[in-house]
């Protein structure tokens, strides 16, 4: 994720800076991943509350040894000045070969430079038959012909 769409957020800017953070996660290089947060962003994920870019991305490391195959998709819900709302769902399967959907909603909150310096995500999970995935692109980023949420009824 680059930081060249800077806050205040129009409607266009705020899609833009979602596609770049779907890029980067659907990349699972957490080394990409992190250069979109201040040095102190501060996550609660799930459960996990961490902070710091360290943090982050040990927690990316770990979600993506167990999230294989892992493809995701955003989409905007609202936005601010410094504020973006996000919903998105993502595939993957455990090392078992059962694959699951996950679903959530991200805060964000951007720094003038348009770091993140707060995420906070509400995420839930379940297990789902292959013959209902939806996200069928090959690993990497997301065709820009691939359908989003909205499309795909999510």
């Amino acid at each position: 994720m680059t930081n060249h769409v800077l806050p205040p957020f129009d409607e266009k800017t705020a899609i833009k800076k979602i596609r770049l953070a779907e890029d980067a996660w659907n990349s699972r290089d957490p080394g990409k991943v992190i250069l979109a947060y201040t040095e102190n962003c501060s996550w609660r994920n799930r459960a996990e509350f961490v902070v710091g870019r360290n943090e982050i991305a040990q927690l990316l490391k770990r979600k993506w040894t167990r999230e294989l195959e892992y493809r995701l998709i955003k989409g905007l819900w609202a936005f601010t000045d410094n504020r973006i709302a996000v919903r998105f769902a993502y595939e993957f399967h455990d090392d078992s070969g059962q694959w699951f959907r996950a679903y959530g909603n991200e805060n964000w909150e951007f720094d003038d430079d348009g770091l993140m310096r707060q995420r906070i995500a509400s995420i839930n999970e379940h297990p789902i038959n292959p013959k209902e995935r939806k996200f069928l692109w090959p690993l990497g980023r997301r065709p820009d012909d691939h359908p989003g949420l909205k499309e795909l009824d999510l």
